[in-house]
């Protein structure tokens, strides 16, 4: 039997010990000896590699069948992928850690670091009232593994969390039932895919929906939320924001949002923790085997995620 032919990122091919799999170590820039064999790719983890160059990439591949993906996120490939190939996410490689960065910024906002963290600075010691998660309605917007995690971090601390999905089924809500929830809601986390119907989901009229005092954190993607509208309202002291990512990255540097008393943004620090490599090992060993022996892939892409 031929061997099936892989190409993976340099810095995880070596680790890709699979019987019957012979695996090139390619980061997807120029051409290497080997490519019109590869029948997976596993393309590398932010590379930076614009959409251009991808359809470049992709165009070396004449056997392809399969893109592993080593991103929670999918765009833009959905677009780039040749038709009769399939594209798989990374669910299971970052979803526990931005999911964890989605719970520091809520709480961080919630008991009001920042402004402590200022007054250790300032050697100020002054206590301000304290808030809590204990009996308050949260929002997550995205039903995925980020989505998940963070539910069931928060639920813990009596927290009301409310699932929002694309198909509403048993324990997650529709959009329109979500948008009915919104002025009783004191945390909305987002954590959907972006996708034509997601982009600036999060608009003017969505945030005026919140009740003064809301916190809004977004571990997604920055082009879900319209910034332009919660810069304004983070602004007025009015809702408060926990930003992971932003619209355009990096955020510019005049950007009104680093200033903002009720603003706090992380550099798209989510997801690439300790481990994940590890964990993308585990996965992309996993799919090898898959294909080599006829099983059903994990992650299949379907309707733009």
């Amino acid at each position: 039997m031929e061997p099936l032919r892989a190409a993976a990122p340099s810095q995880l091919a070596g680790s890709l010990d699979v019987p019957g799999v012979r695996v090139l170590a390619w980061d997807g820039e120029g051409r290497a000896e080997g490519l019109d064999e590869v029948r997976v790719w596993v393309a590398p983890y932010a590379a930076g590699l614009g959409s251009e160059q991808l359809r470049e990439a992709l165009g070396l591949l004449p056997r392809l069948e399969v893109v592993q993906l080593l991103s929670a996120g999918v765009e833009p490939w959905p677009s780039l992928v040749p038709d009769g190939v399939t594209l798989c996410g990374g669910r299971g490689i970052h979803g526990v850690s931005t999911a964890e960065l989605a719970v520091a910024l809520t709480l961080s906002l919630l008991r009001q670091l920042p402004t402590y963290a200022a007054q250790q600075r300032d050697r100020t010691w002054r206590r301000h009232e304290p808030d809590t998660l204990d009996g308050q309605q949260v929002l997550v917007l995205g039903a995925g593994e980020i989505g998940q995690c963070v539910a069931s971090a928060l639920r813990p601390f009596g927290a009301e969390v409310g699932l929002v999905g694309r198909t509403p089924r048993d324990g997650v809500l529709s959009l329109d039932q979500a948008v009915d929830r919104l002025p009783a809601t004191r945390v909305l986390v987002v954590a959907l895919p972006l996708t034509d119907d997601t982009t600036r989901l999060v608009d003017a009229a969505f945030l005026a929906r919140l009740p003064d005092g809301a916190i809004v954190v977004n571990v997604a993607r920055g082009a879900i939320v319209d910034h332009d509208a919660l810069t304004a309202e983070v602004g007025t002291g009015r809702l408060r924001a926990g930003l992971d990512v932003t619209e355009p990255e990096p955020l510019p540097v005049d950007h009104p949002l680093w200033t903002l008393d009720g603003a706090l943004i992380t550099p798209h620090a989510g997801g690439g923790a300790t481990g994940w490599d590890d964990r993308a090992r585990r996965l992309v060993v996993d799919q090898l085997e898959r294909l080599r022996v006829g099983e059903e892939l994990r992650n299949v892409v379907t309707r733009g995620y």
